[in-house]
Formats: C-alpha cells, structure tokens, sequence
C-alpha cells in the first residue's frame, strides 16, 4: 500500500471534528477537484505492509483513513479489518466515486462519503449506488463554493432517502460560513454546517 503520511492530531472535520485521530493518508486519486487541498497525495509516498501501518498506528482510540482516495488501495478493506480488530474506530473518507460496497459493515467503521458539487467539476464522477450503503454511524459531505452548488446540495438532499447525518462545509474549510449558514436557514434544511477545525488552527500546514 502506497502511503503519503501518518501523523497524529485531531480530527478537523465532520462528526468527530476535535477527536484525537491518527491519519493514515494514501496516495493517489481518481478525481481532480478543483478546489482540492491534498494534491501532495496524488504521488508519490512510500510503500508500506499492512503490519507496518499497524505498527505504526499503534494504540489509538480512532484512525482516519483517507487520501486522495484510500479505496483505491488493494489492501485498504485488510487495513480497515485489522484496525477495527483492535478496536480502534476507523474513519473512511471517500470521495464517493468508488464502489463502498466492500466495505466492512462494522461499528467502528465510519464512512465519511462526499458528493462532489458542481463547482468540483466531478458530479459526473458519483457512484450514486454508494448512498444506499450509508447508515445512521456515517455521514455524508457537500463542499460548497457557490448558489449553484448550494441549490445542487439542496435538491440533492431533498431528492434522496439519506439514512446518515449530512454536512455542509465551505470551500476552504473557513471562508463564508455566514453565507452558507444563512442559505441553509432559507432552505429550512437539516444539515450541520461545519468548517474545518484544522484550517483554523493551523491554516494550510500539512500534517496536522
């Protein structure tokens, strides 16, 4: 398995936004998104085993898998089982372009699934199959730049049976949440709106 880094923080989005979490970050990606922030992931890395990641990890209370895309790793449904066997929840941020399917069905196990908005330029990239394997432990994330992709977001929303918590989040994790707040009382939705706590407080510094 090819990986960009592993480091310890705290996580800075979603439902377990300021939880300590060691991320596991794998190279490579299927999508290009235009207002991507991890394009370091893309290439690169080193390549590791299984045992040594877990090694690496070590004893921790929750692991963030992510990337780029982490699915796309042969051996990432084998890392998920050995983390969960441990008992360590494990976070799976997927840009929900490839098929979850195989994906362990187990409560340690949250899928942190996007929908890519217009302004990604990936919408056509979906796998909407994936939103009917989502559960009340997942979630599900729009990254909102504009009106264009706030009334996709919301159509989107109101058009699908989501069986998980759905978050808006601001292009760049801080920028216009008061607009993206307000539009989100207009449309009378039941989403949280969350920045990214790690931009906060760290900026763009990678690793953190």
């Amino acid at each position: 398995m090819r990986i960009c880094e592993i480091f310890n923080s705290i996580q800075g989005e979603g439902l377990t936004m300021g939880a300590p979490t060691v991320f596991v970050r794998a190279v490579g990606c299927n999508l290009r998104c235009s207002w991507c922030d991890t394009g370091y992931s893309f290439e690169g890395g080193t390549e590791m085993t299984v045992d040594e990641i877990v090694d690496r990890v070590g004893d921790c209370f929750r692991v963030c898998f992510t990337g780029g895309e982490p699915m796309l790793q042969p051996d990432a449904v084998e890392l998920i089982d050995r983390l969960v066997g441990k008992g360590i929840q494990v976070v799976l941020e997927t840009n929900g372009s490839v098929d979850l399917s195989g994906v362990p069905n187990d409560p340690l196990v949250m899928i942190s699934m996007d929908i890519k908005c217009p302004a990604s330029g990936m919408t056509d990239r979906m796998c909407w199959d994936n939103v009917g394997l989502l559960s009340p432990k997942d979630q599900l994330k729009l990254v909102i730049l504009d009106d264009r992709d706030l009334d996709f977001a919301v159509d989107f929303i109101k058009g699908h049976d989501i069986g998980c918590p759905v978050i808006f989040g601001p292009v760049g994790g801080t920028e216009r949440l008061e607009w993206l707040v307000q539009r989100v009382l207009d449309e009378h939705i039941d989403v949280r709106v969350l920045p990214q706590l790690h931009k906060i407080i760290w900026g763009d510094k990678k690793g953190v």
